[in-house]
């Protein structure tokens, strides 16, 4: 018979109070606590195994899973979410587990993430991921859009073969001078370059139909605030676009590429999304790098409603 003693002592442990919480919500495996958590296999595989060694979790095996449930008694759950709400943590965890849930329903993800995986490994002549990039920004139809921290402004171009208005911003000087250059000689007058910050990019409120951050947010000594800025300046029913990298540990990349983060995970991204007032949110990663250090690159959506 379980020890009431030892279970208020094991609820005691803000990790494990995390663990409950969301396994009362819903059956989750290892990896998938991992994803939410932001935590190391071993240190949650531990903490299952004493939380169901007290029948507070049990699990069952679901292929190649075990998935582990909330078995704790109403009385004692009703202590543990008193407990929980005194942790920070518990609230971010939720929206990351709504995230999870949400990449659940896509039944088709992991046939697309197939697919992608397979695509250029195969030689077909005139076939690339640049063509094919290159066709669908041609099929995109927005009106004004903003690529914040556009560096040199190689994606604004590209955007400007369709879109009526390009607004480029950089905080650098020198790569604002370069771009609009760039676009004067490649006769792109729809271009207009604007140094600033992409925290507080200098654009008006409401006024954009897609705003983008092209491996720019990883620089951002404030990431939610550059979301944040980029809810702020969409109109209603504006998209944003993310492009950056999955997190890793890559630690050089702080002094090769002037990277303030590295990288974000999945989960952690569509949380920030999420609080900046975005809905109709989706994450992918997109590509691996087969050569070290293996950066993967992360895609994320969001639209203002």
């Amino acid at each position: 018979m379980p020890s009431t003693l030892k279970s208020l002592k094991l609820l005691s442990d803000p990790t494990r109070l995390r663990i409950l919480a969301l396994t009362s919500a819903e059956a989750l495996s290892v990896a998938d606590l991992q994803e939410i958590l932001g935590m190391g296999q071993s240190r949650i595989s531990t903490q299952l195994s004493q939380l169901k060694a007290e029948g507070l979790v049990t699990d069952e095996r679901s292929g190649k899973h075990n998935m582990y449930s909330c078995s704790t008694s109403p009385e004692l759950m009703g202590v543990a979410r008193l407990a929980a709400s005194e942790v920070p943590e518990v609230a971010e965890d939720e929206s990351a587990l709504r995230h999870l849930l949400r990449k659940r329903k896509d039944s088709a993800r992991a046939y697309f993430d197939e697919l992608a995986g397979r695509f250029g490994k195969d030689y077909v002549p005139g076939r690339s991921w640049k063509a094919l990039a290159e066709a669908l920004i041609k099929v995109l139809n927005y009106r004004v859009v903003a690529d914040l921290g556009a560096g040199e402004g190689t994606l604004a171009q590209l955007l400007a073969a369709r879109a009526e208005k390009v607004i480029a911003v950089d905080l650098s000087p020198k790569m604002v001078e370069f771009g609009q250059k760039l676009a004067v000689k490649n006769g792109l007058p729809n271009i207009e370059y604007r140094i600033g910050d992409i925290e507080a990019p200098p654009i008006e409120d409401n006024s954009l139909d897609l705003a983008v951050f092209s491996q720019a947010l990883h620089h951002a000594e404030h990431p939610q605030r550059a979301l944040d800025a980029a809810f702020r300046i969409l109109k209603p029913g504006g998209r944003l676009i993310v492009l950056d990298l999955v997190q890793h540990q890559f630690e050089e990349a702080r002094e090769l590429y002037a990277d303030r983060w590295l990288g974000f995970a999945e989960c952690d991204l569509a949380t920030m999304l999420e609080q900046a007032g975005f809905s109709m949110i989706e994450t992918i990663v997109a590509d691996r790098e087969e050569k070290p250090p293996h950066f993967q690159t992360l895609l994320g959506i969001g639209e203002k409603p």
